[in-house]
């Protein structure tokens, strides 16, 4: 029989229900600040990977070093001997032979240090991604559903190194004196989609996942999918100019906005295959990049434009900072154009770019996730 309670029972007295557990704060939250520390490591040094990498190509360097070796590589020469078995090697591919015959060791010296810290950056870069991940993993600290998307830096950086080879590889053989300038834009986009990650995680660790799943609740749907649109596009114009690069189209034509006094120049498909002009031709391949240029800087003003009608503060403020970057790199590409593209101002397009990159990324997570603020201006 139940025992009859007192209605004057405190209340404290009695047991208390267990807590409920489950929900969006369910899971393990893992190391999220240390972990976006660790990202923002190797997002800088895939930032100076990229710059020098374009160093590399523009001191003629890439070709330097003709065997592709992960592990022993990592050593450069250490005698006299060391350093002629290796610049005999390079003595024995395509752009000695008809570029720089005649080179001193010296000369040479020169080149290969360029390529060898190249190679020595991303090998750094696959051991701070190996070592990060392995403690995070082994100590339990990396988040629920994030072991996945860190592997993922991890593999798309193990086939950058391959596709780093391939494209070296193309340039040491038949008559070239370069690397093959599809595989150059192949393995700058890589490095493009490898840094947007990056970014992107940077992003979404800067918050809970309670907090971005509050922030969704007001997202911006036409915002995100113009933004998305933009970094598609962004995208195409990076893969473009890394074909330009490629073929050194940007020494070729240097008035604007004409084409040597031209609109489209008449020799923009002069070679055969056809299809040859669109990778290989530096007045097409010049003119595809200037053309998708103005067409993304037009789209990116309509967004901008869309981006500047947003409720939340943080948010327009990136759209403002986005366009004004935009800007910036269209007056740096007609700089680099009128001047012959001095490896300076290239380089600067190129760091540019990267900037540009990043805060479309920017305008297109606070679209998927706005950070609210107050009356006063604090963040909520």
């Amino acid at each position: 029989m139940a025992k009859t309670r007192s209605i004057f029972e405190e209340v404290a007295t009695t047991e208390r229900a267990a807590p409920v557990t489950g929900g969006i704060s369910s899971g393990r939250g893992g190391a999220r600040g240390a972990i976006r520390i660790w990202l923002m490591v190797l997002f800088t040094l895939v930032v100076a990977m990229i710059a020098v990498g374009g160093l590399t190509r523009l001191t003629g360097s890439g070709l330097s070093i003709t065997e592709w070796r992960p592990v022993t590589g990592a050593i450069p020469p250490m005698s006299h001997s060391a350093w002629m078995e290796e610049f005999e090697k390079y003595r024995q591919i395509p752009q000695y032979e008809l570029i720089n015959q005649g080179m001193t060791l010296s000369e040479f010296q020169f080149i290969y240090w360029w390529e060898w810290g190249h190679r020595q950056l991303g090998r750094a870069m696959g051991l701070i991604w190996a070592v990060g991940f392995l403690f995070f993993w082994a100590t339990s600290r990396i988040p629920t559903g994030w072991t996945g998307r860190l592997l993922l830096i991890g593999g798309l950086g193990a086939l950058q190194g391959a596709i780093g080879w391939w494209m070296v590889a193309s340039g040491l053989t038949g008559d070239m004196v370069r690397v093959a300038s599809y595989r150059l834009a192949t393995h700058l986009g890589l490095a493009f989609v490898i840094l947007g990650f990056i970014a992107w995680y940077v992003f979404l660790l800067s918050r809970s996942e309670t907090q971005l799943l509050q922030a969704r609740r007001g997202r911006e749907a036409k915002l995100f999918s113009m933004s998305t649109g933009l970094m598609h596009f962004a995208f195409l114009q990076i893969i473009l100019g890394a074909l330009v690069a490629g073929i050194d189209a940007g020494r070729s034509y240097t008035d604007w906005p004409l084409m040597h006094g031209v609109f489209f120049p008449p020799e923009s498909f002069d070679l055969r295959p056809l299809w040859t002009n669109f990778f290989e031709n530096p007045a097409l391949v010049q003119f595809m990049h200037r053309m998708a240029g103005y067409l993304l800087f037009a789209f990116g003003i309509v967004v901008w434009l869309r981006g500047r009608r947003s409720v939340h503060a943080e948010t327009r403020a990136g759209f403002n900072t986005m366009i004004g970057i935009m800007v910036l790199q269209v007056v740096l590409g007609i700089l680099t154009v009128l001047g012959g593209a001095p490896w300076q101002l290239a380089i600067l397009h190129q760091f540019t770019a990267v900037l540009l990159w990043v805060m479309i990324l920017r305008v297109r997570y606070l679209s998927q996730y706005p950070i609210t603020t107050t009356i006063r201006g604090a963040k909520a």
